[in-house]
């Protein structure tokens, strides 16, 4: 068929335009940092730009495993940034735990951005989270944790990963004498703390606003920022805060201990472990050594997989440093779920009755036992089981999460949220049915992740909840306050306001907190923590 001058011109036209838009698009993925250009991918529906696998520090290997995190190098040419980075060296512990990466390595010093396509030169809101697993498991690569869908309500998501276990927190009196700060430890929560000051660095390039930054994370996450608020480091690398089950309060679940404490126990630990507690000696054996080795000792009382009061990231306690008002004064919207532990629960030898509560009261709060028991009630099988359930998750994650918004109300002087996760999840793979709002359970919800879930059968209102969360998390990310977006009100966290909390559910409402005397009593039962 011939063409004619006119249509030869109009198909020429298009294909200019196509050209066009693929250089652009092209243009789009790439992004200079300050170490080099790295080259991104477009989503599927092309919405959202995806950079992962970007090394935010030098790998902490040989001299520099034990070590505050360093610079990374700067690289020649376009690196490819369509792939995660290796998960940082972690026992396989927890079952529902699924990895897009390549494998494990001490070399995982890298992070991931989603950033919508809309504009690439706007200063969007950016929201940096922090993954869960008990400072001993956990990664990006998971796919309930991944950015994409966050990134369509207008925000810029940017994950990392950080040094775990031995990797991250091992303790020793040599690396206190060869640290300027004569810490050791810590060396997880400094990676974070770099990870945030790549952030400000870099993240305009990705259309993000270096100058407003949410920090939000989810058990050991949630610690972490409840941590990075503490820390002098990390004070002006973000305004906002969100934490979802967990902060460095807790009694009962993970202490921070004192950096005296964990020299001695973490070098006898490694005496018993790993066969030997010289420093030289540790550098030298490999990763996959060190986790063999420790694969093949029975669990022991005590191993380093937690952060501890190092004088240097955290100068004091963290509820010291709260208490004296020395954190970032900065909006902090936080909470749990409803049944966090009810997994553990379940798999007791013998399911609780009102008896055998009643003696864990006398047990654990003598003569403080009858206040206990009226605010934790045993009177029936059914109702022993549900208190069973509040307090094994008010020890383990909730108690430590309300004082850290207590102490926030008493000296942070900027507005507190507080939320209560209350929708039932469907049974999955790895969930039995009756599971209830487990710990974690929130997380695909916040990042509009369900069908990650491998077999849960989701309803409608569970999307329209998802929505709904992510609306909140991203209208708190913009703006410091979760209200806005025609959402259900969401008043602030304070006496003012007869202590109101969101209750998340189908039927999503705030009211006031109904189980107030609960905690006020803990704290008085629990004033002094443990050594």
């Amino acid at each position: 068929m011939r063409l004619t001058a006119k249509s030869a011109l109009v198909a020429m036209c298009a294909a200019c335009l196509v050209f066009t838009m693929a250089a652009r698009a092209d243009n789009n993925l790439k992004v200079k940092t300050d170490k080099g250009k790295v080259e991104g991918k477009l989503s599927t529906d092309g919405q959202v730009r995806t950079f992962l696998g970007i090394p935010y520090a030098a790998p902490p290997v040989g001299p520099l495993r034990w070590k505050p995190p360093q610079p990374a190098a700067k690289w020649k040419g376009v690196r490819d940034a369509t792939n995660f980075g290796y998960r940082c060296m972690q026992p396989n512990i927890y079952n529902d735990m699924h990895f897009r990466d390549p494998g494990e390595s001490e070399d995982c010093l890298t992070l991931n951005v989603w950033t919508p396509t809309k504009n690439k030169k706007a200063k969007l809101p950016v929201m940096v989270w922090i993954y869960g697993g008990g400072y001993t498991a956990g990664t990006t690569s998971e796919p309930r944790q991944d950015g994409e869908h966050l990134a369509h309500k207008g925000v810029v998501v940017v994950s990392m990963n950080y040094r775990l276990g031995v990797f991250g927190f091992f303790v020793h009196a040599d690396l206190a004498a060869e640290s300027p700060e004569h810490a050791s430890g810590n060396y997880g929560l400094m990676d974070q703390t770099a990870a945030l000051q790549w952030v400000k660095r870099n993240i305009r390039a990705f259309g993000g606003d270096p100058g407003n930054v949410t920090l939000f994370g989810e058990s050991a996450g949630s610690f972490s920022v409840s941590a990075q608020m503490a820390s002098p480091l990390a004070q002006g690398l973000f305004e906002h805060a969100i934490g979802e089950s967990g902060a460095a309060f807790s009694t009962r679940g993970l202490p921070f201990r004192t950096l005296e404490h964990e020299e001695k126990a973490d070098a006898d630990w490694a005496a018993k472990t790993l066969g030997t507690s010289d420093l030289t000696a540790l550098r030298a054996m490999s990763a996959q050594d060190i986790m063999e080795k420790m694969a093949a000792q029975p669990r022991m009382e005590h191993s380093p997989v937690g952060p501890d009061v190092d004088g240097y990231f955290l100068p004091e306690s963290v509820p010291q440093i709260y208490a004296e008002g020395k954190q970032a004064h900065i909006p902090l919207l936080a909470g749990w779920n409803r049944d966090e532990p009810s997994g553990l629960v379940a798999r007791f030898p013998q399911p609780a009755t009102p008896q055998s509560f009643q003696e864990t009261a006398q047990k654990t709060f003598s003569d403080h036992a009858d206040e206990f028991l009226k605010l934790y009630p045993a009177d029936t099988d059914a109702d022993a089981v549900r208190s069973t359930i509040d307090f094994a998750g008010d020890s383990f994650i909730a108690y430590g999460t309300w004082a850290w918004l207590e102490a926030q109300v008493k000296t942070g002087g900027q507005p507190v949220y507080r939320y209560h996760f209350e929708r039932p999840a469907p049974a999955d793979k790895f969930h039995a049915a009756g599971s209830g709002a487990f710990h974690s359970d929130e997380i695909e919800y916040v990042f509009g992740t369900l069908d990650s879930r491998i077999d849960a059968k989701w309803q409608p209102e569970d999307y329209k909840l998802s929505d709904l969360v992510e609306t909140y998390w991203t209208n708190f990310a913009k703006t410091g306050n979760p209200n806005g977006s025609d959402a259900p009100s969401w008043p602030q966290y304070n006496a003012a306001d007869s202590w109101q909390i969101m209750h998340l559910d189908v039927d999503s409402h705030a009211g006031p907190d109904p189980y107030r005397e609960r905690y006020l009593f803990l704290e008085s039962a629990w004033s002094k923590p443990r050594p």
